[in-house]
């Protein structure tokens, strides 16, 4: 038979999907995949309801209903502060995976290079090169994963076509503060950079910290593709429904791109998500509330556990130092613990460009009452130290 891509010898498939099917095998909890145990709104749901059983059916506008399009873009004017046209501004995709692959796609061309940062969320590098670009990894240095600008600047200096910005970032927990922001924005604008932002994870950051939106710096709109979805803000990981937002010559190209992917987003479930989209204020000021009483349980069992860890500033993952137990192999470590311990994490090497093997990422978008439960089972670890 033919020999199939090369590009393909160059990523591999999805570590913490293989790390779900692991959990699946030992019964574990699965704190690696992060999707919420919770269902998304009551009133979600209903709308939900009537949306299957009345319509539409059948495609919608390829690049997102128009109902779809207005509600998303009404929510965003008021987070983003920028004054946007649902016309011309945004496509709607299946899911941020798809967003995040067409933004790739429509900024670079073959041979153009892409700066992420390291640790990343395991897309991006597959999207790069599934886009023909190369990658040019720049260290995030934990525990703060914080970057060292003047390496950022080497990178820049090689003029990169465009940078990945994942804030709150996964798998860290960082959220990227104002003055980081426009120290990238600086050196996008200096060397005529795009900078492709998945912000997936803006409405879930924990006092004092807040979420800034790359698009609304000053003199960043034209050259910021961002991109985010509904998944973890509404409790709909499976409706995937995401979305791209930019200038309008970037989206112009964007819903070409999107057009020959996917199509559309499913048309029952944008016209349903319209009622999420127009949910008051305070929904976004419980789920806050309800993230932050989360994330500090689980700290407080991490710590019960005597396990070390770096305090997420934003999203609901939180990578632990499993240095004290010798480990010299995380994804050997990873199965050990599903199958051992009964808890499922993610190995963060499969985060990282660097050789790093002692760290590995945790979730914590369960219930309170599975999250008491891990604590319980990671407790057993205590022993080994």
């Amino acid at each position: 038979m033919p020999k199939t891509a090369d590009r393909l010898t160059f990523f591999t498939e999805s570590v913490i999907r293989e790390m779900t099917r692991v959990s699946d095998r030992y019964d574990a909890i699965n704190l690696s995949q992060g999707f919420p145990d919770a269902d998304p709104p009551a009133e979600v749901l209903e709308a939900g309801k009537h949306a299957m059983a009345r319509g539409p059916h059948q495609y919608a506008v390829t690049w997102g209903a128009p109902r779809f399009r207005k509600a998303l873009v009404n929510k965003q004017r008021h987070w983003m502060g920028i004054d946007l046209d649902p016309e011309v501004n945004v496509v709607v995709t299946c899911g941020s995976t798809e967003a995040m692959m067409a933004a790739m796609m429509t900024a670079c061309n073959p041979g153009d290079k892409v700066i992420i940062f390291s640790p990343y969320y395991e897309n991006y590098g597959a999207d790069t090169i599934l886009s023909g670009a190369d990658p040019i990894y720049v260290p995030l240095h934990p525990p703060d994963f914080n970057f060292d600008p003047d390496v950022l600047r080497s990178a820049f200096m090689q003029k990169p076509k465009a940078i990945v910005l994942c804030n709150p970032s996964n798998p860290s927990g960082k959220v990227f503060s104002l003055e980081e922001l426009e120290t990238i924005a600086g050196l996008a604008r200096e060397f005529d950079t795009f900078v492709i932002t998945d912000e997936v994870y803006e409405h879930i950051v924990y006092p004092p910290h807040r979420h800034h939106y790359m698009a609304a710096l000053p003199d960043m709109f034209a050259r910021t593709i961002s991109c985010s979805s509904l998944s973890k803000t509404y409790n709909m990981t499976g409706w995937r429904l995401g979305y791209v937002i930019g200038p309008e010559a970037v989206i112009a190209g964007a819903r070409k791109v999107h057009d020959f992917l996917t199509v559309g987003a499913a048309a029952p479930l944008q016209e349903a998500a319209v009622t999420a989209l127009e949910l008051p204020l305070s929904y976004y000021d419980q789920l806050t509330a309800d993230y932050t009483r989360k994330r500090d349980l689980f700290l407080g069992y991490l710590d019960e556990a005597g396990l070390a860890y770096t305090r997420p500033q934003g999203a609901y993952y939180v990578m632990v130092d499993c240095t004290p137990f010798g480990i010299t192999d995380d994804n050997a470590f990873c199965r050990w613990m599903a199958k051992e311990v009964g808890v499922a994490a993610v190995p963060g090497s499969s985060f990282f460009h660097e050789s790093v093997n002692h760290l590995i990422r945790l979730h914590f978008s369960r219930s309170e009452e599975i999250l008491a439960e891990t604590g319980r089972r990671l407790k057993k670890l205590k022993s080994l130290l």
